[in-house]
């Protein structure tokens, strides 16, 4: 089987049949080398990340329906063309050929006359609706709903400019896990001529400017380094954890969250890392063999009442199941989520919100973080909290934010970072303190 053919097998999965991407990817490109992996791993990321743009040039050069695999490699081919830098040419032979492939010989004259016209005219784009909504869109790929709500929130100028910024992946972000420290690893890659910036928010992360293929760096396979975005690190530091303390990590999976905490603490907290999902947490445990932490891994609903847990930890952590629509790598995500799924999924945050207040002690702390950008999930879900439970009042984040950002907190206990003013993905996390 070609590349082309695997991409747009898998592609297909997750369009019209709303598979996961990182799932469908991994099978898909299971026993292929290295090089083609990353080439269809890159076809489909980019075909997902302009997908209604993609379309709206399709659509100015077809009339009527198209069978899904027929529009499927004109996908592949439009953004191998506009975001990939293949030429024209092999672009247009190399979705003919795929259409002959999969069986659609007849159907290939359609595919190079429709390939030809858009290559042709690729300096003269169709043009972008003048309806807002509607432009920004199909310009930056975002379902029209999301578009709405995200101008009624952030206005026109603000959502527009953090949807450009969705539309880069970013860098990878590491961090040291103790006893290894920061400036152990900022000499390593120095050594390795490995260009870094360190980071604006949390200054253990590292910033790395160029692709690094952690699976294959002894650093990470000996448990020294980690991947983490510097938005999860912030998240674990406002927490404050301390030697001593017993801390409750209710979403834990994959376990970075927990693993950074535990070397905050040099080991000294006592740790308990809930996860919904046994493969989830047999992933977690593997994790914590390799950077060498202990932890009390469990299989556990944290929408579940546990009276016998109620005053036990002094801290506790959800990061809560939510759209994901913050995480610029993802944009699967933005397709997949409806205004009625993200509504479901805000009810889960509540009975997580609710379940697991309990069991913060007095003095305690509990902090509650997505990795989205929609106030229904962040600063609404946060607040309606605090009116249902009096015994709760605002922690102060200021202490683990930079001064500069001080400005940024919502009523002081809350901060919703954004992918084009903080560098980092769109990330929401509130702090509360039991009474």
């Amino acid at each position: 089987m070609s590349i082309r053919r695997t991409a747009l097998e898998t592609l297909t999965e997750i369009t019209d049949k709303g598979a996961y991407a990182n799932l469908t990817l991994k099978e898909a490109l299971r026993g292929l080398e290295e090089r083609d992996a990353k080439w269809v791993s890159a076809a489909v990321y980019t075909t997902l990340g302009h997908l209604l743009y993609i379309d709206h040039v399709i659509a100015a050069y077809t009339k009527g329906s198209i069978k899904p695999q027929i529009r499927g490699i004109l996908r592949l081919g439009v953004c191998q063309v506009l975001y990939m830098g293949v030429p024209d040419s092999a672009a247009c032979n190399e979705s003919v050929k795929l259409a002959k492939e999969i069986g659609k010989g007849p159907l290939s004259g359609f595919v190079n006359g429709v390939m030809r016209n858009i290559c042709r005219n690729k300096d003269n784009p169709p043009p972008l609706p003048g309806e807002p909504v509607k432009r920004l869109s199909i310009q930056y790929s975002y379902p029209e709903y999301l578009v709405k709500e995200y101008m009624g929130q952030y206005g026109a100028g603000f959502t527009e400019a953090m949807l450009s910024a969705m539309s880069d992946p970013g860098c990878m972000t590491v961090r040291a896990q103790y006893p290894y420290t920061s400036e152990q690893l900022e000499k390593a890659l120095e050594e390795r001529s490995i260009g870094f910036s360190r980071g604006r928010i949390v200054e253990d992360a590292f910033k790395l400017e160029k692709g690094l293929d952690v699976t294959k760096e002894p650093l990470f396979t000996e448990g020294r380094i980690t991947v983490q975005s510097e938005s999860a690190m912030l998240v674990c530091r406002a927490l404050e954890p301390k030697e001593g303390m017993h801390i409750l990590d209710v979403c834990a999976a994959p376990g970075g969250k927990s693993a950074y905490m535990a070397s905050l603490t040099q080991g000294g907290a006592v740790i308990d890392s809930w996860e919904l999902h046994a493969h989830r947490a047999e992933l977690m445990k593997r994790t914590f063999e390799r950077l060498g932490v202990t932890a009390n891994v469990k299989v556990m609903d944290g929408t579940v009442r546990h009276p016998e847990l109620y005053g036990k930890y002094d801290a506790v952590l959800i990061d809560a199941p939510c759209s994901g629509l913050g995480v610029p790598g993802k944009p699967d995500a933005r397709y997949a989520k409806t205004d009625a799924i993200i509504d479901e999924i805000a009810g889960i945050q509540k009975k997580l919100l609710d379940a697991c207040a309990d069991y913060v002690k007095p003095g305690g702390v509990l902090i509650y973080a997505t990795c989205t950008i929609s106030k229904r999930e962040n600063e609404e879900q946060a607040k309606a909290f605090m009116e249902r439970n009096g015994c709760f009042e605002k922690g102060e984040l200021s202490g683990c934010l930079p001064k500069d950002m001080w400005k940024r907190l919502y009523e002081g206990f809350m901060l919703q970072l954004f992918p084009h003013t903080d560098g980092t993905e769109g990330f929401f996390l509130a702090k509360m303190i039991r009474r």
